[in-house]
């Protein structure tokens, strides 16, 4: 398939919507009422810190809603408003954030379901209209609603569409995607959609195995085994790792991307003529602004004395697992919730721990003056936040 004459294509639809429908400034109001906090302005405004009590907070410096959530919510909300009767779907959550996904379902905005491993899209009747999510959508899925003639509404974040040009980049100069992901995640599903060949690599020890594996050979079966639902149909290691080019899901942790990178740059310099690099390599920056903004954030305000760090996001939100890796690593008491509802009773705090599924935690607040450390995802409305604060203050009496 020509993906990229299929995307032209789409573009050029009058079904096909990447702009809001002229409804900005009553959607921004309800924007403002659901979403935003006084509470968080004045903690910005004060250094970004507040003693209540004996409770200090400190804010990172850069959490919460990044520019391309708070653009898709406002086209989900725009896209109600201007369809007020028309049955409208979102092929999965808009945002990784289960009170904004919960208020759109309030709206009556329907949520494909995943059957048996697949989206059933048999729900989306002809001339429906479909959002596309914040993380994107695949080219089949695309496809599939405009055969059914439906008016599609793309929030796609530009960081996303971005990584996606960078794929085709590689499909022309005949090079492997190696995209730097979760495979399972939907953004990364979308991105590898747009590839011709493409390889998923989870982390650095993934990396350094397929390094390995293209400087020294190996066990052929063993590699596609361990690759084999992240990788390309008919991947074949030693023809497809000749030529590689460097991609990710942009909510992985700015550090990492970076180094796998340089690690894959270094293996086809040490395999190849340097002179002929760029025949077996091509790399273009597809680190996403504000998931980079965020983990700087957050390294620095571990430099500070923190007792204890809450990390405020949805449980399946990749960025907000990566600024939770970074609160671990400095040895800080680190919990991960999706909302104040985990702040539960008698000093108890549903959360999860990394890699792990939720648990209970008592007497998780130390006694005395504590200083909590406070960072939220990127899908993290301020009023979630401020409602996670208020808790704190008020189980610290």
């Amino acid at each position: 398939m020509d993906t990229k004459a299929f995307k032209r294509s789409l573009n050029h639809s009058e079904n096909y919507h990447r702009k809001g429908f002229g409804h900005q400034a009553e959607v921004n109001i309800a924007l403002e009422s659901e979403y935003q906090s006084d509470l968080i302005q004045k903690i910005r405004a004060n250094s970004y810190t507040l003693t209540q009590g004996n409770v200090t907070i400190k804010l990172a410096e850069s959490f919460g809603f990044c520019w391309g959530v708070e653009r898709a919510v406002a086209m989900a909300y725009e896209t109600r408003q201007h369809f007020p009767t028309q049955d409208i779907w979102i092929t999965n959550e808009i945002i990784h954030n289960p009170s904004v996904n919960q208020r759109l379902k309030e709206m009556n905005v329907g949520f494909i379901e995943v059957q048996q491993g697949k989206k059933d899209f048999g729900v989306v009747g002809e001339k429906d209209v479909v959002i596309l999510p914040a993380f994107g959508a695949s080219v089949q899925e695309m496809q599939l609603l405009n055969d059914k003639g439906c008016t599609i509404v793309d929030t796609t974040c530009p960081w996303v569409s971005k990584v996606w040009n960078t794929v085709e980049k590689h499909k022309k100069n005949d090079h492997t995607s190696i995209v730097h992901g979760q495979y399972k995640h939907e953004e990364t599903v979308a991105t590898i959609s747009f590839a011709n060949k493409y390889l998923v690599v989870l982390n650095m020890a993934e990396a350094r195995y397929v390094c390995d594996y293209i400087l020294n050979g190996g066990d052929k079966q063993q590699f596609l085994t361990k690759f084999s639902n992240a990788c390309s149909a008919g991947f074949d290691p030693d023809v497809d790792l000749e030529r590689v080019g460097i991609a990710n899901q942009t909510t992985m942790l700015k550090t990492e991307t970076e180094e796998i990178g340089k690690l894959f740059q270094l293996t086809m310099l040490r395999k190849y003529n340097p002179v002929e690099i760029n025949d077996h390599f091509l790399s273009f920056n597809t680190i996403c602004d504000a998931t980079q903004e965020r983990q700087d954030a957050m390294f620095q305000l571990v430099e500070e004395k923190i007792d204890l760090m809450m990390v405020i996001g949805g449980f399946n939100s990749s960025n907000t697992t990566h600024l939770q890796e970074i609160s671990i690593d400095r040895a800080i008491p680190s919990y991960h919730i999706d909302s104040a509802d985990r702040i539960l009773a008698d000093y108890r705090l549903e959360h999860k721990p990394l890699k792990q599924d939720l648990v209970i935690s008592d007497n998780w607040l130390p006694a005395g003056h504590i200083t909590v450390g406070i960072t939220s995802g990127a899908s993290t409305p301020d009023k979630v936040v401020e409602e996670v604060i208020e808790k704190i203050f008020a189980a610290k009496g």
